[in-house]
């Protein structure tokens, strides 16, 4: 071999390592530096019936200008990836490589979300709040909930139903299934149901389910906080008393008119187990899922002798208090003046 080619074969031979060199530091950057950019942490939601397509145009917006998929594109062609999509939240952070992500997103690795359940007053109601937060369909939250013998293996009824939910925030996976999440809230209900809490409700003769029923019409008398243990406090002093509760948001519960802004003479008539007016002692369960902070106001009644309460005439959302009929008749004249005054007749 001449001195000549010997040259030739070690200059080719230099090239090849260079370039191999080259193609191996381009893939280590593909794979392991930084290619994905957003400004702070963001989050993907990759769907049941989402292809590789579409999670790859999800990722597309959190690359940055200076950021690469090629990396992921071969990770995931040569781990099947296509074919194993699985749904979630997953956390896309500045800094993260392409080997980051996709083990992220091949392992499962969700990023749980805050789940808030607010008060609400029915079922559907419900239903529809959790599937906006969570991949869940209203539909298959309702269809269990609606479910007679589903909701008795938990102990409840379609009447006490509202009683099982504590609204409050909780963390939880994006896909839960409908199932998981009903046992979910079940297990919080039992925690929130403590000693403490029980003791409290049976200082009151009152069971957890009744309690809540209690809370749900003191919710629904008045949206002031401060007010909410002194309207229970005068439902507490009825019950003892024997006295019908005669509580407006049973009558529009009964009549399933939310709407309704005047409580007339007639609609107390309303045939129903709801009704206040015609029945003694608390409705057969909740007319909302109501907040903690209501079912707290039971709980934490105030004590004063107070049995009448009208709303105030300057509609203010409060209410007028009275011990007596003589003093609550008064309020009530002010406040049906003040009625008419606005031209509120229904």
């Amino acid at each position: 071999m001449t001195r000549k080619t010997k040259q030739i074969l070690w200059i080719s031979l230099a090239v090849i390592l260079l370039a191999g060199a080259a193609v191996a530091g381009y893939g280590y950057h593909l794979i392991f530096a930084p290619q994905f950019h957003p400004k702070e942490t963001v989050y993907i939601y990759i769907d049941r019936d989402d292809d590789a397509d579409s999670v790859y145009y999800k990722l597309r917006s959190t690359v940055g200008e200076t950021g690469n998929l090629t990396g992921f594109y071969w990770l995931a062609g040569n781990k099947n990836y296509p074919r194993n999509i699985r749904p979630g939240r997953y956390a896309i952070r500045p800094g993260d490589n392409a080997l980051d992500v996709y083990r992220r997103l091949s392992r499962g690795s969700q990023e749980p979300i805050n789940l808030t359940i607010n008060s609400v007053r029915t079922t559907g109601d419900l239903a529809r709040q959790l599937s906006r937060q969570l991949m869940i369909d209203s539909t298959e939250i309702a269809s269990r909930l609606n479910d007679p013998q589903y909701i008795a293996r938990l102990g409840y009824t379609p009447e006490t139903l509202p009683a099982l939910v504590i609204p409050e925030t909780y963390q939880v996976y994006w896909t839960i299934p409908a199932d998981d999440l009903i046992a979910r809230l079940h297990k919080e209900n039992e925690r929130f149901w403590n000693a403490d809490r029980r003791a409290k409700a049976q200082a009151i003769n009152l069971t957890p389910e009744e309690v809540v029923t209690l809370a749900s019409i003191v919710e629904e008398e008045t949206a002031n906080a401060g007010e909410m243990p002194v309207v229970a406090g005068l439902y507490l002093n009825r019950l003892r008393r024997g006295m019908k509760l005669e509580a407006d948001p049973t009558v529009k519960y009964a009549m399933q008119d939310f709407a309704l802004r005047r409580v007339l003479n007639r609609h107390l008539e309303t045939e129903s187990p709801y009704n206040t007016y015609r029945n003694a002692g608390l409705p057969p369960g909740p007319i909302r899922y109501p907040s903690k902070q209501a079912i707290e106001s039971v709980l934490n009644y105030q004590q004063h002798d107070y049995l009448f309460m009208c709303a105030k005439e300057d509609f203010s959302g409060t209410h007028n208090f009275a011990r007596t009929l003589a003093e609550h008749n008064r309020n009530s004249e002010r406040y049906r003046r003040a009625l008419n005054e606005r031209k509120i007749f229904h």
